[in-house]
């Protein structure tokens, strides 16, 4: 039986989406439930895929298809395709499985040609719409089909508009567009070296074939990378009947969500715009009207659509981004979607719809993207600043944003490349610029609304966004905008707020962001659903204390290294690790053991309560020195300048040492525990800071109970000659103080070996925590440093590599290690805690593995711990009977 590749609306239904696309698996949907949706048909992903295997060609059947679908289409709707009295017009889109807001193209009107505009302008009685539909179609279908640059079309139109005297394109004639068609035709057949196709049939199959090819675009490849899509699933094309509003004032277009996508209100929420065809809302053509309006100038259409959005809501139990049309105070539903939203929204919503009993606790869990969480976690402007707000446009996407003013995408990305901060300004954004925008801080825009490209963008990838600052006059040539009096150069620095819409001339202050009502209420659900613990990777009481308020339970690592570090510190440090022997030695570390008492004290304090891991020293000996190369300037400088002798004979001797010190690879030399192996007092001068920390506190009334971690084990034997070590000093220490207290003895599986030794280890420890950064270098071979500067990125390009293995773990390779480790740990000792620390612990596909495999705990940086609760409980829903 030969493949099926072409669905009628009324053929297809919701559960379809990964054969028609979102939209057309919508459009199926809405006309089934008996909405007023233009009819239409699909070309399914399937046959995008063939077309790429084919070598970009159409797939064997799919035309016939077409036809078929045609002819019923003409039948049903008593047009023909090309009949200059009556003809049918259609639109092109694409529809892919996954939402991908303008990244994909939009052709409108095809159908129209030099003969049946005239037959449409007859038979509408109305000439300036009919031409006005006709030159849309011709810059549509020559930007997006042919590939003509859209500024050279909009050229035209904008001298046409100033030859006129008028701001807008409703305001022109239907002489005027003739004039304007003219001159599009002209730049088509300059561009591409033919005439401006006139059989409807060949524009059809012509846009089709764009479509398709879109789906290989620039852009479309960006926000696939961006937002991890996969590249196989193909779009699909929606062919779908036209419906105009444009013909009139009684006539619109709009855009409109049933909840408001940036707080989550309960509120129809949107922008229309009267006499406007489909595009215009989204383009910033002109500055649209918001939805409330639709209720006073057009009341019984606006109660249909109401009742409409309500209807939609509660068919998918979540929040809709609608698009329709209003032709002739006739309303025409053209696309409905679950609506995109801000992390802020998605979390009042899912809860708010739980409270309306609309979905259950562990669905809301799954309503919100775990890493979407970033953007409520960031700062926002200090409400107690002195502000000059010079001039304010609409809250695109919430969030404050500070950095130098760019004009162009490319120089946005460089500039980022180099370690600025940029606001990338613009009239508007397009896809094109999706490069600037992923580098810039936020996002300002002259012209266009809250559903522009530039806000619904923005607002997917968490970055501030005011759009539709009409204030700001943007000279590109000069590169720099005008507000009044007030010039802005490119470069210079100014503030947005997303959330009010203001731009602020300089930098101004921010504060730390609070945790809302709806999201503690969320983050107490996901505590309920999931099994997984949260820890965080803290290294001052400080962070300690942060981590306690983002709901950490307990602290997963402490670097003690983090902590020598410090100014006041290193020249200590540096004069243990020059010691000629081990007194010289003591006598360094008898001054750094009152300072680390204190490290321990502050966070096991901060901490009361709940446990404390605390690794020991761990990095390289040669990241506490001096830089051997700077030290062999600063000798040579000294010997031409006149240096004392003294001077330059210890600046040599320093430099003999650090040189002494120096490894081939330091990430695989002398450190981990084999420092401690080496030199036992520096282990033993950490342990008795810790135990006599834990000894006052429990002095004091607290409950605390510190984990010690040996890290960068490859043997037991390692484990057994520390743990011993750090035994004897807390026996020490309790008599020494009098105090009894608890404590823990583990270590941190970094290498292949520990791993595939993890049942000998386990049975010398309380726990084991997975130090996955170390653990994938030494997997895969790569140094961190090296790969991601250098050939990672190809790798990733050329999909050998699907993720950055430091972000996402690599669940093939290491992750089989972990899950090898964790099994034969559990063997031993069936209750024995195994948690991971580092980035991965904070990223939710991550996350998702960890439980998956059994792990005890996560623990990431402070501000990623509701992310990692999120992220834990929807791990616990997604695998429900799966877990160990």
């Amino acid at each position: 039986m030969s493949k099926k590749f072409v669905y009628a609306f009324s053929e297809g239904k919701a559960e379809m989406k990964g054969l028609l696309g979102g939209k057309g698996a919508n459009l199926a949907e809405m006309t089934n439930i008996g909405l007023p949706v233009p009819p239409g048909f699909t070309i399914t992903t399937e046959a995008c895929k063939e077309f790429y295997v084919a070598g970009r060609q159409f797939p064997v059947g799919m035309e016939q298809e077409v036809e078929e679908k045609v002819a019923w289409l003409e039948q049903t709707l008593g047009k023909k395709f090309g009949d200059p009295n009556g003809p049918l017009l259609v639109s092109v889109r694409s529809g892919a499985v996954v939402s991908m807001p303008g990244m994909m193209d939009t052709v409108l009107n095809l159908g129209l040609n030099d003969q049946t505009v005239i037959g449409l302008a007859a038979s509408s009685g109305n000439a300036r719409w009919a031409y006005d539909c006709y030159r849309r179609f011709i810059q549509m279908f020559g930007n997006v089909v042919l590939d003509i640059e859209h500024h050279k079309f909009e050229g035209v139109l904008e001298d046409q508009k100033y030859k006129r005297n008028v701001q807008f394109d409703n305001k022109l004639t239907a002489e005027d567009w003739q004039e304007v068609i003219e001159k599009y035709k002209f730049i088509v057949r300059k561009e591409t070296g033919k005439d401006f196709p006139q059989e409807p049939r060949e524009q059809l199959y012509q846009a089709i074939y764009a479509v398709f090819n879109s789906w290989e675009n620039d852009r479309a490849i960006i926000y696939r990378k961006i937002h991890k899509i996969s590249d196989d699933l193909g779009t699909a094309v929606n062919v779908q009947a036209m419906v105009f509003g444009n013909m009139g004032d009684d006539c619109g277009t709009g855009v409109a969500f049933t909840r408001n996508p940036s707080t989550g209100e309960k509120l129809l929420y949107g922008e229309f715009l009267t006499n406007a065809q489909g595009e215009d809302v989204v383009a910033g053509i002109r500055t649209p009207q918001p939805i409330a309006k639709l209720a006073e100038e057009m009341p019984e259409v606006f109660q249909q659509f109401d009742r409409t959005c309500t209807l939609l809501e509660n068919h998918y139990n979540d929040m809709q981004d609608i698009e329709f049309t209003i032709e002739k105070n006739k309303l025409w539903m053209l696309q409905t979607r679950n609506g995109k939203r801000t992390a802020q929204a998605a979390i009042r919503i899912a809860v708010e719809m739980v409270e309306e009993g609309i979905i259950t606790k562990e669905t809301a869990i799954t309503r919100v993207d775990p890493a979407q969480l970033d953007q409520l976690l960031h700062r926002r402007i200090d409400p107690n600043a002195k502000i000059d707000a010079v001039a304010k446009g609409l809250p695109a996407s919430p969030g404050s944003a500070c950095g130098e003013v760019v004009f162009d995408a490319d120089l946005a990305e460089k500039l980022n490349e180099q370690g600025h901060k940029v606001i990338l300004v613009g009239t508007e954004t397009t896809p094109d610029d999706i490069h600037g925008m992923v580098a810039a801080q936020g996002i300002l825009t002259s012209r266009g609304g809250m559903t522009s490209h530039a806000a619904v963008v923005a607002r997917g990838m968490g970055k501030p966004c005011v759009c539709g600052c009409e204030a700001i006059k943007i000279d590109h040539e000069n590169r720099q905008f005008t507000i009044g009096t007030i010039v802005v150069k490119d470069r210079e620095v100014i503030s947005i707020d997303g959330s009010t819409g203001q731009v602020i001339l300089g930098e101004v202050p921010m504060i730390e962001p609070e945790l809302s009502k709806e999201f503690q209420r969320l983050l107490q659900w996901a505590d309920e659903i999931r099994t997984l613990g949260v820890r965080a990777n803290a290294d001052n009481p400080e962070d300690a204390t942060k981590s306690r308020e983002f709901g950490a339970e307990g602290i997963g690592l402490t670097r003690t290294e983090h902590m020598f570090m410090a100014l006041d510190r290193l020249p200590i440090v540096q004069k243990m690790i020059l010691a000629a022997d081990i007194e010289e030695r003591a006598e360094a570390l008898a001054q750094l053991l009152p300072m680390q008492e204190e490290d321990f004290y502050g966070i096991l304090k901060a901490m009361d309560g709940l446990p404390v891991c605390i690794r020991l020293l761990d990095p390289p000996l040669h990241e506490f020195m001096p830089n051997a190369e700077e030290l062999s300037v600063e000798i040579t400088k000294l010997k031409l300048t006149g240096g004392s002798e003294a001077e330059i004979k210890h600046k040599e001797e320093l430099l003999r040492k650090v040189r002494s010190l120096s490894e081939f690879n330091p990430m695989l030399g002398h450190r981990g525990c084999r420092l401690g192996i080496t030199w036992p007092e520096v282990y033993a001068m950490q342990a008795q800071a810790i135990f006599q920390a834990t000894a006052r506190l429990v002095k004091e009334g607290y409950h605390v109970g510190p984990e010690v971690e040996i890290p960068l084990v490859i043997d037991v034997k390692e484990l057994i000659y520390l743990r011993e070590l750090v035994e004897k000093v807390a026996e020490e220490v309790k008599q020494a103080t009098g105090v009894d207290f608890h404590y823990g003895v583990g270590t941190m599986i970094e290498v292949p070996r520990a791993a595939l030794l993890a049942d000998e280890i386990a049975e010398r420890s309380e726990f084991i925590t997975f130090g996955t950064n170390d653990l994938t270098q030494t997997a895969l071979g790569f140094s961190r440093d090296d790969a991601e500067g250098k050939f990672l990125p190809p790798y990733i390009e050329k999909k050998i590599l699907s993720d950055n293995p430091f972000i996402v773990l690599d669940r093939k390779g290491v992750g089989k290690l972990m899950q090898w480790a964790v099994d034969h740990a559990r063997r031993v000792k069936p209750e024995i805690s195994i948690g991971i620390c580092g980035e991965h612990g904070g990223e939710p596909n991550s996350i998702e593995f960890c439980h998956s495999i059994g792990l005890t705990f996560v623990s990431c940086s402070p501000y990623r711990v509701p992310i990692a609760r999120l992220a834990a409980a929807q791990a616990a829903v997604s695998n429900k009977g799966q877990s160990k």
